[in-house]
Order: structure tokens, then sequence, then C-alpha cells
């Protein structure tokens, strides 16, 4: 049974969508994991994760412009800590998600075939941090 956690960087700037998938492709090969667990996790509150395709990169900007409009930067939250970008960020965060878990299967991530594994900026600039944890063997 392997059971490893590793802890990764990334730079993303505003409303930026950065892919992961490469990443975390690379690091299951690396372990041998042939069936498992991968679980992606980053511990913002202002970020997200998401899994979506990857053939049009126009749909990103679909996705950043939808989870915008449905949760406006505006000067009324309640949550009132940091800037409005800010408040917005923890609301979008909280409804986005901050893990994901991916199945291991013959030694490869049981993505679909337009899949891949996205980290999602709401606030930013930032240096963020991800982890990818694996379990199996």
């Amino acid at each position: 049974m392997i059971n490893e956690c590793k802890k990764f960087k990334i730079s993303t700037g505003f409303n930026e969508v950065a892919p992961l998938t490469d990443t975390v492709k690379l690091y299951v090969e690396q372990l041998g994991i042939k069936e498992g667990q991968c679980v992606v996790f980053t511990p913002h509150t202002t970020a997200g994760l998401t899994i979506t395709s990857f053939w049009d990169p126009r749909g990103f900007e679909d996705i950043m412009d939808e989870i915008d409009r449905l949760i406006p930067t505006r000067i009324n939250f309640k949550h009132q800590h940091d800037t409005p970008q800010d408040a917005a960020g923890h609301v979008k965060s909280s409804l986005i998600g901050v893990n994901l878990s991916i199945p291991i299967h013959e030694g490869k991530l049981m993505l679909g075939h337009s899949q891949g594994i996205y980290f999602l900026e709401f606030d930013g600039p930032r240096n963020r941090e991800y982890m990818i944890s694996v379990l199996g063997e």
C-alpha cells in the first residue's frame, strides 16, 4: 500500500484558470500506483478546483464569466474583513470546492477523454499551493 502526499506551488492572476492535469498525471505515474485514489486539494479560501473540458480554451472564460455573474464582486457583502473581491472569492470557493477525487485504474487517472484538472483563482494575483494525495497499490 502506498500513501503519498506532495505540495506543489503555483502563481496565479485574478480570475485565472491554471491547468494541473499534466502535473497530477506525472505524479501518479512516478509513484507507480496501479489501483487507488488521487485527491487534489488546495488550502485557500479564495480559490477552487474543477474538472472540465480542455478542447476550447475560451470555455475557461465562460466558466469564470458565469461564476462572476452568479457571485459578482459587490460592496454589500456582510464579510468586510478584506476587499469586496476577497469576500466574493470566499463565496465562489465555497460553491466550487477546494478538492477533487479521481480514481486510478491500471495506472491511469480515470478522467474522461476531454477532461482536465484546473485551479481557479478568484482573488489574486497570488502565490498558491495545492496538494496531491495518492492512496493505492
